[in-house]
């Protein structure tokens, strides 16, 4: 699967986990909240962070949220990268676990600096696969959208 199918695939999984929902009464607020019952994303914490309205969330909305959380600010940005781009976004969103996008941005910035020059997308990619998946370097502990991860 290529990578802008996987970002549709992402999509239509946030809209399909959005769709879950059922309103159920909040005694303490006084009136109704939706509950859902996802399979892909941790939909609370999608919701809350990117301020979704939940009466009207459509497809398109779930992919302006899917390239939010992989770093851009529309979907048309996102299907338009170059295909290592592309790819570098998707290590990312698959390995959101691991490390973020701001402490990703760092650690290549200060590759950068270290070494005087502009790493590109095939560069960060490689560098992204050793350091990332293969040495798992980064001990952090980040709470991720996605509920599950593979790796």
């Amino acid at each position: 699967m290529n990578a802008v199918d996987y970002f549709k695939l992402q999509a239509k999984n946030l809209h399909r986990d959005f769709k879950t929902k059922t309103p159920t009464v909040d005694e303490s607020i006084g009136g109704f909240q939706y509950e859902y019952s996802p399979k892909y994303f941790h939909i609370d914490d999608v919701i809350l962070d990117f301020s979704v309205d939940e009466e009207n969330f459509s497809l398109m909305k779930a992919q302006h949220v899917i390239a939010n959380i992989a770093g851009f600010n529309k979907w048309a940005t996102l299907i338009k990268l170059s295909e290592s781009e592309l790819e570098l976004a998707k290590l990312l969103f698959e390995h959101q676990n691991k490390i973020d996008l701001i402490s990703w941005n760092l650690y290549i910035a200060d590759a950068q600096s270290m070494n005087q020059a502009e790493l590109d997308a095939e560069m960060q990619v490689k560098i992204f696969k050793r350091v990332v998946i293969e040495e798992d370097i980064f001990n952090y502990v980040i709470d991720s959208y996605l509920l599950k991860h593979d790796n």
